[in-house]
């Protein structure tokens, strides 16, 4: 299957062609385009990044080795926040920190129709690829990306009716245990969490309940596996309520979906 989407992608075909005519001839640039790739997925190169796209949600996005390829256990957040807004007019601030190829961001403000949001991300890379996913999605003048550290950049009149986050949460010894792939060809700024996986976590906890809009914004930020406890109790001790959790597709608890705590 693999072999056939990066056959089709060498030669400009959709895979489709490929099984109506297999006898096609295959001109020598696409044969060599199609040998190099396969050579490059026998490294462990991930089959995105040798595509240049990957599908998030409704959108097909650019990747490259500055940030996670999006994943579908991460549209978990878009339907959290969607089940935490049912009327999605009332949406009109979206942050979204850590946000890679700005996948998180841009599936928001698609099912949010008057929304305007910010991406931020650590690495310059990260952000101005997320900045060109939003102009080839015709969603760039309601986007704006930066690069920054979490949310320093941020004034203290920032407010948000909704922040997403998928954050690094790998424990930093797990790392090496990963699928190549990931391992050796995704960044590791965006999957070390740490010692204990939560660094991150206490980062974005620290300054979430400032950025919330007081008494209806909300947060949605992914999980790790069996981290849901952990990150419940961090929000707590930040001074937000942990309102639940979506599952992924494979049960897993992947959204956690946090309000701004009671005032005075």
């Amino acid at each position: 299957m693999e072999a056939r989407r990066l056959l089709a992608h060498a030669m400009g075909c959709r895979q489709e062609d490929l099984l109506r005519d297999p006898r096609a001839p295959v001109p020598p640039p696409a044969a060599r385009h199609f040998a190099a790739m396969l050579r490059r997925r026998l490294d462990h190169a991930p089959i995105a990044h040798l595509l240049g796209t990957s599908g998030f949600w409704t959108h097909e996005l650019a990747v490259s080795p500055a940030t996670l390829i999006p994943r579908a256990d991460s549209e978990a957040l878009v339907e959290a926040a969607l089940d935490a807004f049912p009327d999605r007019a009332t949406v009109r601030r979206v942050l979204d920190l850590g946000t890679g190829t700005g996948c998180l961001l841009l599936a928001a403000l698609a099912e949010f129709p008057v929304a305007t949001g910010l991406g931020i991300d650590r690495a310059p890379a990260a952000a101005a690829l997320a900045a060109a996913n939003a102009a080839r999605l015709g969603l760039d003048g309601r986007a704006a990306f930066l690069a920054g550290d979490w949310a320093a950049a941020l004034g203290p009149a920032a407010c948000f009716d909704l922040v997403l986050s998928n954050p690094p949460y790998v424990e930093s010894a797990a790392l090496p245990a990963l699928m190549p792939e990931v391992a050796r060809h995704e960044p590791a700024l965006a999957l070390d969490g740490g010692v204990d996986g939560l660094d991150a976590y206490r980062a974005i906890l620290a300054v979430l309940p400032r950025l919330l809009t007081p008494g209806t914004g909300r947060a949605v930020l992914e999980l790790g596996q069996g981290q849901r406890a952990a990150v419940e109790v961090l929000a707590r001790d930040a001074g937000l309520v942990p309102l639940g959790c979506r599952p992924d597709l494979g049960s897993v608890d992947r959204a956690l979906v946090s309000a701004p705590g009671v005032q005075g």
